[in-house]
């Protein structure tokens, strides 16, 4: 069965991808299982069917920071792919879920035979590496309470039906926001307190309720100012 054309970057008008079909693999994946180690000499790239997983950097000293999630739709490990250099990250599963193994070879195949396609690889690239640029001037900048406004407005999206609020479901967990934002566990708990007391922020179920998101930017833009 076809099922190329079924991944979205794939997706495009006037290229045939059944020759590429047998030389691909699909796989299933089980929650916690590793997908791509550090320094990993594979250089397949992934692209997600169904499920999510988690992309995280480790220091020599064994600690982790967390540079995001990925669901279906999304890809990963196009960097080996591009530049045959061992993996610069983990990514492990955070549920269960399936994944297009392409190899190296093909992926390259299939972006060099479609100039869409290569356009779409590009701005991906690009997209990626302002996002990183913008989490690198927040942590040289910005003190934790501001990298914590951050990135909470990174995850959130609007409420249905809230105005102006905007929410994060599921809630995170505070070791998770930490690893986000290069902190201790305890220091985003004492955070969170404060911003309840304000009324900043409310948890409700299933979501994180961000009540004031256009005051955690206006305070994020007056902090970057003020380092300027």
């Amino acid at each position: 069965m076809a099922r190329l054309s079924t991944i979205p970057f794939f997706k495009e008008p006037g290229i045939d991808l059944a020759p590429f079909e047998t030389r691909c693999h699909w796989r299933r994946f089980d929650e916690h299982e590793v997908l791509v180690d550090f320094d990993d000499i594979s250089t397949d790239v992934y692209f997600l069917a169904g499920g999510e997983v988690r992309i995280l950097n480790r220091t020599q000293s064994g600690k982790e920071v967390i540079l995001g999630e990925m669901r279906g739709g999304a890809f990963f490990g196009e960097l080996a792919a591009i530049d045959g250099v061992g993996r610069s990250a983990n990514v492990t599963a955070l549920t269960r879920g399936e994944v297009c193994v392409v190899p190296a070879a093909v992926f390259r195949q299939i972006v060099f035979a479609s100039e869409a396609i290569a356009d779409r690889l590009f701005r991906l690239l690009a997209k990626r590496v302002r996002e990183l640029n913008t989490r690198l001037m927040e942590h040289a900048l910005l003190d934790l309470r501001h990298r914590l406004y951050a990135e909470l407005l990174r995850l959130s999206v609007p409420r249905a039906g809230g105005g102006e609020e905007r929410v994060v479901s599921p809630p995170p967990y505070h070791h998770v926001l930490a690893a986000r934002i290069g902190c201790r566990r305890e220091q985003v708990t004492r955070e969170f307190t404060a911003m309840a007391s304000e009324g900043l922020v409310d948890r409700t179920r299933g979501a994180l309720v961000i009540r004031r998101p256009d005051l955690l930017e206006a305070r994020v833009a007056e902090a970057l100012r003020e380092d300027g």
